[in-house]
């Protein structure tokens, strides 16, 4: 049975879709309160909103959007200045559509009408705009003409859907918001309504040709319709209005419509009759298209020859879940494909290899497919936080400038989904902590407003984001000072500034002096670590004292599908992300032997640590003479992984380990093989600090195992 979506279900996506368009406009409107462009696009939304919410029944939410179209509405007109008291009242009026979206019965009242009556105060004193009200009503014809340098002509054809009016839908409403438009003439279709004994009272079946004279541009007639297109027979075109053109002939507009061939226009027209009635007669044309082409005829003045526009939609809305779906369903796919592969090689059957083959390349295509449609431009991360760094700044009572680049850097959806907490504790502890007051910075002589930078870059398999700021800086004594009062540094101990920044991680480790609403408990930064580590990422900081800190969160482009290598150590086989390997060497037995039980390789002239993966597993038997070692690169740490044998690259679907093996510390999932066994893929970042905590315990005592996470 094929998936019908509800109206008010797509109402809510789009209206939420609308109000993230909203605050972008009103984000960009507080900078430039001159732009009439944003003030349109603001306008625009929320009449939208109030239309359509209407049309579905939603009548608490078009009533309050009503009250906010309304001071924009004189915010065109020239009557009221495009304030910041105005954006930031229309900020917090968007919180309430928000509430009133998705909990409708959770809306606070009191508060919608506290918002109310503050829209109310602020354009009651009408007449002393801060801008020039003649200028601003100039500039505002100018901004129209931009989006129209004239009146347009839209011809539009549209049946709703039939079961539009069981929705609650009133295609009426839609009809009155395109004569507010301008000039409109409106011809309704017939032709599909069936004889009485069939007739369903629920059921919509008109349609409707419309010929609309406007200044509006096409953006306004599609936000209309934007909440029923994906669900009715609609057509838009734009007709050419040229000087001098004589007015179009019926069968010219006949034609146009695409209501008649032109062969069977002049086959008509040889008959030399009176053409609308010759055309009813001989059943080549309706009578409601007939009558909406005279309609269309006598709408134009002067028409050149229509030029039709083809418009259709080139993206569709997918629920998540679907994808998630199918990119489970591919990975089975590839697990299949890897297993025909593994049976085609066995057996000598050049049929069996090219069929193998063919599938294999077609998987890979459809893997590839699959995991493009997951992706995501991590600008609709990014979009997010200019209300966050907007809001924090002015309780703070900072100046803080938000700056973005690389927004259409692309992510898995699942780790972009997954970012928006930590980047909201780094944004939050940056304006706290790290920038300045506008005191300090003029002590400091620094810019009053202090910048905070959000980036996204590709590098390899990885992606880098870094939220920067250029204020005081990370507090090294009083880190150090924390992290001994703690016991995770001992006093004297040297430490690498790499270390001493990762303390800030440590659960409860707050250098604040005063516990404020924002920060200031030791929470919030052992969360992020906590939720990157689960995303197989990274974090790295840098921060020089007085000028800033810059931090970097390193993640990989997917969760799902991995490019791995498999190696082995006796009967067990484990994946080891590509990714990170750098290089494989040799360790042979005379060269184990010569290290004299430690763990160092020279490796052209450099040091690398490394470790034997086999004590590190408490693996049975005996290694072979020669063993391999992988060398494994992450941040700026770099170990070998010594294992058995490498047996080569191989395409790794992520499996999540069970309940029982989940706190292991060292692996970060499974995978299952083309013969149905099971390979552990190793945690790299987990091995390397491991390696590094063993170093240190080698010292005083026998080197541990691997440990599990509390």
């Amino acid at each position: 049975m094929a998936h019908t979506a509800n109206p008010s279900e797509i109402f809510k996506q789009e209206a939420a879709d609308l109000l993230i368009q909203l605050e972008t406009s009103l984000l960009d409107l507080e900078t430039s309160p001159d732009n009439l462009e944003l003030v349109d696009q603001a306008f625009r939304a929320l009449h939208t909103i109030k239309g359509s919410g209407a049309m579905f029944g939603w009548d608490a939410l078009a009533s309050f959007t009503h009250h906010i179209e309304s001071a924009f509405q004189k915010v065109r007109d020239g009557t009221l200045a495009a304030s910041s008291d105005l954006v930031s009242l229309t900020l917090a009026a968007l919180d309430h559509l928000r509430m009133l979206l998705e909990h409708p019965e959770q809306a606070d009242r009191i508060r919608g009408g506290a918002l109310l009556s503050a829209f109310a105060d602020l354009t009651a004193g009408i007449g002393h705009p801060s801008v020039d009200a003649s200028n601003t009503i100039h500039k505002t014809s100018a901004n129209h003409a931009l989006a129209s340098e004239s009146e347009r002509v839209f011809r539009i054809r549209w049946y709703p859907s039939p079961d539009m009016l069981e929705f609650g839908g009133n295609p009426f409403l839609l009809l009155d918001e395109l004569r507010s438009l301008g000039t409109c003439t409106v011809i309704p279709m017939t032709e599909r309504i069936p004889p009485l004994s069939d007739l369903e009272p629920t059921k919509c079946y008109l349609g409707w040709n419309v010929i609309l004279t406007t200044r509006a541009n096409r953006a306004a007639l599609d936000d209309i319709f934007v909440f029923v297109a994906d669900r009715s027979e609609l057509a838009i075109n734009e007709i050419t209005l040229e000087k001098n053109v004589p007015p179009a002939k019926l069968g010219e507009i006949l034609v146009t419509r695409g209501d008649i061939a032109p062969a069977a226009l002049e086959e008509e027209l040889q008959r030399q009759q009176r053409l609308g009635t010759l055309l009813v007669q001989s059943g080549k044309v309706s009578k409601d298209h007939l009558a909406a082409a005279l309609g269309e005829q006598n709408h134009l003045a002067q028409v050149a020859k229509a030029r039709e526009t083809a418009t259709s939609g080139n993206t569709i809305r997918v629920p998540a879940e679907r994808l998630d779906s199918l990119m489970d369903q591919v990975g089975e796919l590839v697990i299949a494909q890897a297993r025909l592969q593994q049976v085609a090689a066995t057996e000598n059957s050049p049929l069996l290899k090219s069929i193998a083959e063919d599938i294999e390349r077609l998987a890979a295509g459809l893997r590839d497919t699959t995991m493009g449609v997951r992706m995501l431009q991590i600008g609709t991360l990014f979009g997010r936080f200019r209300r966050v760094v907007h809001d924090l700044s002015r309780e703070l009572g900072k100046s803080v400038e938000l700056t973005t680049s690389g927004e259409e850097t692309e992510l898995d959806k699942t780790v972009i989904e997954n970012l928006n907490d930590p980047l909201v504790h780094l944004i939050r502890n940056a304006i706290d902590h790290g920038i300045e007051d506008k005191i300090q910075r003029q002590v400091r002589n620094k810019p009053a407003s202090g910048k905070l930078h959000l980036s996204a870059v590709h590098s390899g398999a990885q992606v880098l984001i870094t939220i920067e700021d250029d204020g005081r800086g990370l507090d090294r004594a009083g880190i150090r000072a924390k992290a001994e009062e703690r016991s995770l540094i001992q006093s004297g101990q040297e430490v690498s500034e790499a270390e001493l920044f990762s303390c800030i991680f440590q659960p409860g480790l707050s250098t604040a002096t005063a516990v404020t609403n924002m920060s200031g408990r030791g929470v919030g930064m052992d969360v992020v670590k906590r939720t990157i580590d689960r995303l197989r990422g990274s974090i790295d900081i840098s921060s020089t004292a007085g000028q800033g800190t810059a931090i970097t969160l390193k993640l990989p482009l997917t969760l799902a599908i991995i490019d791995g290598l498999l190696v082995r150590m006796g009967d067990e086989r484990y994946v080891v992300p590509l990714a990170a390997v750098e290089e494989c060497v040799e360790l042979t037995r005379q060269e184990n032997d010569r290290s004299g039980g430690r763990s160092f390789l020279n490796i052209r002239g450099e040091i690398v640590a490394f470790i034997r993966l086999r004590e590190l597993f408490n693996m049975p038997g005996v290694a072979p003479d020669i063993q391999k070692v992988v060398i494994v690169t992450f941040g700026e740490s770099r170990i070998g992984l010594v294992v058995d044998q490498v047996i080569g690259q191989h395409q790794t679907v992520i499996k999540s380990l069970s309940r029982l093996h989940r706190d292991l510390e060292g692996f970060s999932g499974a995978t299952i093989l083309g013969d149905g066994g099971v390979a552990l893929i190793l945690d790299i970042p987990h091995l390397i600090q491991f390696a590094r905590e063993r170093e240190t315990t080698l010292r005083i005592g026998s080197a541990p195992q691997i440990p599990v996470r509390q």
